[in-house]
Formats: C-alpha cells, sequence, structure tokens
C-alpha cells in the first residue's frame, strides 16, 4: 500500500511541474511576443523618421534642381544673346575696317578738292576748296554694275559750300571726265526720311516726262503751265493729284 501510494505521489509531483513548465514557457511566449512587437513598433518609427528625413531631403534637392535648371536657362539665354551681339559686333568692325582701308588707301580730300575746282572752274572757284574731311556715306556697299555709294564732304568754309551748292543748283548738271555727277546738300537723317516718301512720285513723275525736284525740307512745287504755283504738302497729296490728272494733259505741268 505504501508502495504504491509513494508511486502515486511521484506522478502528481511530475505532473505538477510539467504544467508549471508549460505555463512558464507560455509566459515566456507572451513576454517574447510583446518584446518582438515593441521592438518592431520602435523600428517602424525610427523607420518612418528616416524616411520622412530622406523624403525631405530629396524635396530639398528637387527645389535645387529646379532652381538650376532656372539659372542654367538664364544663362544660356544671355549667352545668346551676348553671342548675337559679337556678332553683330564682329560685323561692325568688319565694315569699318574696310571704310577705314579704303580711306587710308588715299587722300580722299585732296581728290575731291581738285574735282570741285575742275568741275566749276577758276571762275567760280580761284583755287581748289579746303577740305576738313571726306568720307562715304554709311550706306552698305554697292554690288558691281550698281550706283557708288554717295561721298560727304565737309568743307572747311560754310560759304564755299554754299556758293557750290547754289550753283550746281542753276547748273542742273554737271560732268567729270565724261561722268554725270550731282552735288546736293547734306541733310539730315529727319529731312532725308521725309524726302524719301516723295521717291515713288518722283519716278512716275520722271516716267511721265517731267523734271520733279523737292524744295527744302521735302516740298513739292508745281507751277502750271498758266503761272499758278501748286504746293503739295505729302507724297499722297502727290500722288492723289497726279492719279487724278488727264490724260495726255501731264506734259503741261512744269516742276520746280
Amino acid at each position: 500500500m505504501a508502495s504504491k501510494t509513494g508511486n502515486h505521489g511521484k506522478k502528481d509531483v511530475s505532473a505538477a511541474t510539467a504544467s508549471l513548465t508549460v505555463e512558464a514557457i507560455s509566459l515566456l511566449l507572451d513576454q517574447h511576443r510583446e518584446a518582438l512587437a515593441a521592438d518592431y513598433k520602435t523600428s517602424f518609427s525610427t523607420l518612418e523618421t528616416t524616411f520622412d528625413q530622406v523624403r525631405s531631403t530629396v524635396d530639398d534637392h528637387g527645389q535645387r534642381l529646379s532652381s538650376l535648371e532656372l539659372i542654367s536657362d538664364d544663362l544660356s539665354q544671355r549667352i545668346n544673346e551676348l553671342e548675337d551681339v559679337c556678332s553683330s559686333l564682329r560685323d561692325n568692325n568688319s565694315k569699318l575696317t574696310a571704310k577705314v582701308n579704303e580711306l587710308e588707301a588715299g587722300r580722299p580730300t585732296e581728290f575731291f578738292s581738285t574735282l570741285l575746282f575742275e568741275v566749276f572752274g577758276k571762275e567760280m572757284l580761284p583755287t581748289p576748296p579746303e577740305l576738313d574731311r571726306a568720307h562715304r556715306s554709311l550706306a552698305a556697299k554697292p554690288a558691281p554694275g550698281q550706283k557708288p555709294r554717295p561721298v560727304i564732304l565737309h568743307l572747311h568754309c560754310y560759304q564755299t559750300k554754299d556758293l557750290i551748292i547754289h550753283e550746281a543748283r542753276h547748273r542742273g548738271k554737271l560732268d567729270y571726265h565724261g561722268q554725270q555727277i550731282r552735288i546736293v546738300e547734306d541733310y539730315s537723317p529727319e529731312v532725308m526720311s521725309q524726302r524719301a516718301e516723295y521717291r515713288d512720285v518722283m519716278s512716275e513723275l520722271y516716267k511721265q516726262g517731267l523734271k520733279p525736284s523737292l524744295l527744302f525740307p521735302a516740298r513739292l512745287r508745281i507751277t502750271l503751265s498758266n503761272g499758278d504755283k501748286k504746293w503739295l504738302r505729302s507724297a499722297g497729296e502727290a500722288r492723289k493729284y497726279i492719279d487724278d490728272l488727264p490724260v495726255g494733259q501731264n506734259n503741261s505741268l512744269n516742276v520746280w
């Protein structure tokens, strides 16, 4: 009896020990699971913080790249503008160099002083007139076969200039070694622009057999066959006047 009771007691102790071990293991597992969950939560929070920092850094880099692109575009535009300016300056420098070479190749003041003396003669100019400067106009160099560029002369004495202009107008046609030349007063750009408006009208008057001319600064005066004088105040008015002329009566006009 004692032996059986003893064995039964050992079995109860073993069962209790086994039961406590399972409970302990379950508790440890629960604690371990909670610890893992806490670690995961902490790790996720750390990762989220890191991702936020990375996102902020990427956004900042994106803004800086956009700013750099804008600066690059602005610099590119400014470089293009500078290249255009340099190209224009290069062309102007080439033209000016050509003009300087052209002027340095001879002595234009002496040449044109002699030309004026020969054209007008000793009766009007006892000696070759003194010129301060002589240079071609700023117009582009003409192609072969086209009319040469005008030459601008600056006379030392304005009385001599007035005398030459008056005599050139009086003679109408001037000849130099078989070549017809024209001598006119040098006008300001504003006056030249006003006179240029009459270019087409003047051309048509020439075609109709008339001899048109403009009075300073840009006035067209027509003298009729009966002696009456008519002023045409603009190129448009002159155009209308020509269009209204009866057919076959154009030659009844004299243009001064």
